[in-house]
């Protein structure tokens, strides 16, 4: 079960993962809130788990349990010659921590509260009863449980809630509420990719991802919001962000705007986005590269829905976003911006950063180039005369050729030393997202590279020759979907179509076979680390459905 069961808008989903890269034999009700926390463990030996978009089940035998979300704070589950146990996931209470399971005397639920996210999760048995309850207001190591028989059908809700909610009176009967979700997502599924077809086997598989990880509006997350997943990958950081906008765009455009703009409302004062946004935390530690205003050329390509957000907004946004590698990322005397960590451009760990962490490079020059364009042309439309970013752009750009480039690729230079060290990383091929703002020759070379770091799935962020080439190496190695969407871009934009289209094609193969995991193995096509990665699954709907759009 790699992709989450959740519903859109939940903080919550049914999944076997309880921890980072910690997975467990039977289900739990994971919670988004506060950070992630196993809630609730399901347990039901022996029983086969199999999901949809709109339903989980359990089977063995002649016996089945059903699980199907009512909204997004509640689940209903019905069982039918199968037995379950619902138990407290924490094993101890303590002042500080674990779930304490009481039984209200208003209506008689039992209801599991969680210290670690403030929240309620009530069962109501809806038909039938229950077999056993044990451990109600206990404390301590006692066990905490409800279990629900194996030789009558039973039906119950579980509603997540702050302090206090009315009484579970029932809703619609089960198998309109299984009809409804389900309708609910084709709906969606067919407004974000109405072109797939058996030419596109992981389209629905793709909608799914992005549909189950979002989130309504709490705590920090300020708009509907994608989580990069309802694993531990559960935030937003400030580019992949862009990804999920770019796929939702044609289809969902009010949702795709929530995407882009939701890093902006947490803006500070020097311009700076934060690094991540998630329920109860706003991180400015470190901050993710440029890539929006390429992201927001590209959106508004998609059409007037997305070009109808307020300009002005925009532009004042990216202004900031803009000024701040301006004014606080570059040395005196220099063009050239710089990046204070590898973390800062996303690719973590990449040998690019050996060395020197410091650095100016040319993937954050040609992104700023890049944004500086964009804020050129909206100027240009708000009537902002004398706003001079075409300038900056040009001087960055002729000091990126003039100061990084070798002749055959770019070198990252220290901003303290001056120094230049030659890396294999991908990254320092990254400046194709200039397309044909980059000299003809130039591009070509890039291309060059770029194909010697292309493997049967994609390209690979360190050759798999490179003495520094690590199988699951983060970015020292792997093949990861957002440099694969902005090189393939880039590449088209230079003229390098026919490339272009081979890192596309290999690209949606390995989604198609492998799922959308955080990143792939580059030698075997693993999918690796995260499962359900949502800007993996958006990587392969804006590749699959500019496929499809230029096949006519």
């Amino acid at each position: 079960m790699d992709i989450p069961f959740s519903h859109r808008g939940s903080w919550f989903g049914i999944s076997p993962v309880v921890a980072e890269n910690t997975w467990a034999d039977d289900l739990h009700l994971v919670s988004h809130r506060h950070g992630m926390h196993a809630i609730l463990r399901f347990t039901v030996p022996g029983a086969a788990v199999t999901a949809t978009p709109a339903l989980l089940s359990w089977q063995r035998g002649d016996g089945r349990i059903d699980l199907v979300y009512q909204d997004p704070d509640t689940v209903r589950l019905r069982g039918h010659r199968l037995g379950l146990r619902i138990a407290a996931a924490a094993g101890t209470l303590t002042p500080f921590s674990g779930t304490y399971l009481y039984r209200d005397p208003v209506d008689g639920s039992h209801v599991f509260t969680s210290y670690e996210t403030g929240r309620r999760y009530r069962v109501t048995v809806v038909a039938g009863e229950l077999a056993s309850a044990r451990g109600a207001e206990a404390l301590g190591t006692a066990e905490r449980f409800l279990d629900l028989p194996a030789d009558r059908d039973w039906e119950l809700a579980i509603e997540e809630f702050g302090t206090a909610r009315r009484p579970y009176r029932g809703a619609a009967p089960f198998d309109r509420l299984h009809d409804t979700a389900r309708a609910t997502f084709a709906a969606f599924a067919d407004a974000v990719a109405p072109w797939r077809s058996p030419a596109t086997p992981a389209a629905e598989r793709a909608a799914s991802v992005l549909w189950s990880a979002t989130v309504d509006p709490a705590g920090f997350v300020t708009r509907p919001a994608v989580l990069m997943s309802k694993h531990w990958m559960n935030k937003v950081w400030s580019w992949d962000h862009c990804f999920n906008a770019l796929a939702l765009a044609a289809g969902e455009p009010e949702l795709a705007r929530h995407q882009f703009l939701l890093p902006f409302d947490h803006q500070d004062d020097s311009g700076a986005l934060p690094d991540s946004v998630t329920h109860a935390e706003v991180l400015h530690n470190f901050v993710k590269p440029p890539i929006h205003g390429w992201a927001w050329q590209r959106l508004r390509r998609l059409g007037p829905p997305i070009s109808r957000l307020d300009p002005a907004t925009i532009y004042r946004r990216l202004a900031a976003w803009t000024r701040f590698w301006l004014d606080f990322r570059r040395a005196p005397g220099h063009e050239l911006p710089h990046y204070q960590h590898g973390n800062d451009s996303g690719w973590d760990n990449a040998t690019t950063f050996d060395g020197e962490r410091v650095v100016e490079s040319a993937d954050l020059a040609a992104f700023l180039i890049l944004q500086l364009r964009c804020l050129a042309e909206l100027a240009t439309e708000l009537g902002e005369t004398g706003a001079g970013w075409t300038p900056i752009a040009d001087r960055i750009r002729d000091a990126m050729l003039d100061e990084l480039w070798t002749g055959e690729r770019f070198e990252a230079r220290g901003a303290f030393s001056g120094r230049r060290r030659p890396s294999t990383s991908l990254l320092d091929l990254m400046p194709i997202v200039l397309g044909d703002d980059l000299p003809a020759p130039i591009a070509a070379a890039l291309a060059r590279g770029i194909e010697r770091h292309l493997t049967p799935h994609g390209p690979a962020t360190e050759p798999v020759t490179s003495a520094d080439y690590a199988a699951d190496g983060y970015w020292q190695g792997p093949i990861w979907a957002p440099s694969t969407v902005l090189i393939e871009d880039g590449l088209r934009r230079a003229g390098q179509t026919g490339l272009a289209d081979e890192i596309s094609r290999r690209f949606r193969a390995l989604c198609e076979r492998s799922g959308f995991a955080e990143n792939f193995d580059a030698r075997t096509g693993a999918g690796l680390r995260d499962r359900a990665y949502t800007w993996t699954a958006s990587s392969y709907l804006i590749l699959a459905a500019a496929h499809e759009q230029r096949r006519g």
